[in-house]
């Protein structure tokens, strides 16, 4: 009998679990001192930020493309490109991700797969000089 592939989002409880996630991503940011820098870059009442990531997650994780129907492509760059995302920004980014990472999902082998391609993700979104996927285009 061959497995059933899931997804990420299937494997770490779907939207419940994303909901968690992103809860704590942004209790994280609140919280941590290092991370005062990208809070600031936040609008103070984070209610649809937080919905935003939520439903970006959940599609970037397998689930529902619910993002992509209402925003389409999601050029992530492209939206961030107002802010300044170095390796400070980034390592501040992953401080806290990692955290609610730990925190919203038990399957330890999911989380630091998901880890791993989000600090790629983090790290592509840099728009400082000294970004290696520009240096390399």
């Amino acid at each position: 009998m061959l497995d059933t592939p899931t997804t990420f989002y299937e494997r770490i409880g779907g939207f419940e679990t994303v909901d968690r996630l992103v809860e704590a991503f942004y209790r994280n940011m609140d919280n941590f001192p290092q991370a005062r820098e990208i809070r600031a870059m936040h609008a103070e009442d984070l209610t649809a930020t937080r919905a935003v990531l939520k439903t970006y997650l959940a599609e970037w994780l397998g689930g529902p493309k619910n993002y992509s129907a209402k925003k389409g492509h999601p050029r992530l760059r492209m939206r961030h490109a107002h802010l300044r995302i170095g390796p400070a920004e980034r390592d501040a980014w992953l401080l806290c991700m990692n955290a609610a990472l730990e925190e919203a999902i038990a399957d330890a082998d999911a989380r630091g797969r998901i880890g791993e391609d989000l600090a790629k993700l983090a790290d592509w979104m840099r728009n400082d000089p000294q970004n290696p996927h520009d240096q390399r285009h």
